[in-house]
């Protein structure tokens, strides 16, 4: 396996992605970079044009669809070669000029979507009718033209631009607060070493099997917000404040209303959500209970929450064992599914190991026109294995959707992007648990499905339901005073945890260091997600031949359609809770039988 420490020039070529595929060197992406600068003139010719005629509104559409897919390969290329290694000032150059270039760009096309709305409708039906191109178009400009009552006259509209960064300052000045300017104490490890606290050494060491470290850090982290709470709750309240009154300006009836509009989600998937989880919170309540009881803990603390159950992991794969497994994992998805993995692995698609100045962590990234990259930092344990199916789901996702639909709907929104990544996971639980028969390696599976259900589901719902208590409280007339939100969040961990855990903690104060809370209605998205793979997932490993079919058919979709329609053809209606209740009881058939393998070990 390469070593960390390894510099950029010496990862062997067959562990690196192959981005040739995108330009065959540097001296070619310079070439398309000055084309695409040239070709951005093309577009200022556009202004003023779009309701001359059909013919002339499908010339503007393809002209931008053009420069913005040329445009993506120059911008992709570029943040590529930056990530593999950030410390190459050629590649920083690169990155820096193609993120110029698409503020340009993202300038030069701003004013499509008003021009747009601007021609009547029935002019604008007219030239759809008439023109089959534009027919073509027709979920494009549906997608553009819900948004007419919703858009301003132009004073107004010039004005919310003007205020947009004033609206917006709360969330920056967050930002800058929590990650640049707090400065946490320092706690002892378990070996007694001096730590300095930040917000990834926070999440390790709540891991740790010293419940004294955990309990230091906890309430050394906490302690540096208990400080400015004031401050925190009127940059909350100030953020919340912005979204209700953007909202009210643009003719919505709430914040969540207008924050789901943006992909056409009704409201009822969000309370849907809230009702599905909130009725099987006592599964929940029962796996805390379970934690206390393995940790011998009498008064369980939040704190305890992350530091495994276990002991240590029974686990690990080298990468070769890792792409076996993933073959065979995800084989319910069928051969062609099968095939495009394949790709990924034979076509060089994943760049695996760490060197010196490469991005930490993974993601999956890609053009139209390019294979769905992957970077990885491997390293062989099981978690890395979970990541490697992950990004391979994204990938995959990518390939087909590029595969099977144009440019202008080649690309899927978040609310979906979760789903196909997921449940590779969850096949891969299923498959892990088919193939051992262990019980400690069955228990330790078991338990990394518990969590992450316990962490993507419940806890992004608690996450769900508190922002929308905010939301509506403001809205309501009630000051988001420090002391407000602590007495209901500490309210609302209780309702989640249970009886089990002590939430008259420091946990109250969680509100006052969540970024979610700034983003404006984005997190429930996270539990949607999980659930709907969780359901999809045991509908594939049905073997029901229609299922497999139905999300292959997801996974094609791309923009083709609104994400809800595209998962109700998927055979999950995300409107009604069935694939929630479906969700869930996988969570408590699992932890029945984690309860019972514990029991027979006694």
């Amino acid at each position: 396996m390469a070593e960390s420490y390894q510099t950029r020039e010496e990862v062997p070529t067959e562990n690196t992605w192959d981005l040739t595929v995108l330009f065959e060197s540097d001296d070619v992406w310079e070439k398309e970079f000055k084309a695409v600068e040239e070709e951005l003139t093309k577009i200022e010719a556009l202004k003023g044009t779009l309701a001359d005629s059909a013919e002339s509104l499908v010339h503007a559409i393809n002209t931008i669809a053009s420069v913005s897919r040329k445009l993506s390969n120059v911008y992709t290329y570029s943040h590529l070669k930056y990530d593999q290694d950030s410390t190459n000032s050629t590649y920083q150059s690169l990155d820096a000029r193609s993120t110029q270039l698409y503020s340009r760009f993202s300038e030069l096309t701003a004013f499509f979507q008003p021009e747009l709305l601007a021609i009547p409708e029935d002019k604008l039906n007219s030239f759809i009718e008439s023109n089959a191109t534009l027919q073509d178009y027709r979920q494009y400009l549906d997608n553009m033209t819900r948004q007419r009552e919703h858009v301003l006259e132009p004073s107004q509209e010039l004005l919310l631009a003007q205020v947009s960064e004033i609206l917006g300052s709360a969330s920056k000045t967050f930002g800058v607060l929590n990650n640049a300017d707090l400065r946490f104490p320092t706690v002892e490890d378990s070996s007694g070493e001096k730590v300095q606290l930040t917000h990834s050494i926070y999440g390790k060491l709540l891991e740790s099997t010293d419940r004294r470290v955990r309990r230091d850090t906890f309430k050394s982290f906490y302690s540096t917000y208990d400080q400015f709470k004031n401050t925190m709750a009127s940059l909350l309240s100030t953020n919340i404040k912005a979204h209700n009154f953007s909202a009210k300006a643009r003719n919505f009836s709430s914040a969540r209303q207008a924050a789901l509009f943006a992909n056409n989600i009704p409201e009822s998937v969000y309370d849907t959500l809230l009702e599905a989880v909130g009725e099987r919170l006592p599964v929940l309540h029962r796996y805390v209970a379970l934690r206390k009881e393995l940790l011998g803990i009498e008064d369980l603390e939040m704190y305890d929450m992350y530091t495994p159950i276990l002991g240590e992991v029974p686990l690990a794969f080298n990468y070769d064992e890792a792409k076996a497994i993933t073959l065979e994992a995800l084989a319910p998805l069928g051969e062609d599914y099968v095939d495009i993995i394949k790709k990924a692995f034979d076509e060089r698609w994943i760049d695996l190991y760490e060197n010196k100045g490469k991005r930490s962590g993974a993601y999956s990234s890609g053009t139209y026109d390019s294979n769905p990259y992957i970077l990885m930092n491997w390293q062989d344990n099981v978690n890395w294995l979970y990541t490697l199916v992950h990004e391979l789901g994204h990938s995959a996702h990518s390939y087909l959707t590029h595969a099977n639909q144009p440019y202008i709907y080649g690309n899927y929104s978040i609310f979906l992007a979760e789903i196909a990544s997921t449940t590779n996971e969850n096949l891969l639980t299923s498959y892990l648990l088919e193939r051992y028969t262990d019980p400690n390696v069955r228990l330790y599976i078991l338990n990394h499905f518990l969590d992450g259900m316990k962490g993507t589901v419940f806890r992004q719902t608690q996450f769900a339901e508190f922002e929308h208590f905010m939301h509506t409280s403001e809205a309501e007339g009630k000051p988001l005073t420090q002391a407000f939100l602590s007495e209901n969040y500490q309210a609302m961990n209780e309702k989640y945890y249970g009886p089990d855990v002590n939430s008259n903690s420091e946990i109250a104060l969680e509100w006052s260091r969540i970024p979610h809370f700034y983003y404006n209605y984005y997190v429930f998205q996270y539990a949607t997600g999980f659930a709907a793979a969780t359901a999809l997932s045991q509908k594939i490993l049905s073997g029901d031949k229609e299922s497999l079919n139905q999300y292959l058919t997801y996974l094609k979709a791309g923009e083709s359609d609104y994400p809800i329609e595209i998962m109700q053809r998927a055979g999950v209606d995300m409107t009604q809770k069935d694939y929630l209740v479906s969700a869930l009881d996988v969570f408590e058939n699992r932890l029945d039988e984690f309860e019972k393998l514990l029991k027979d070990q006694k």
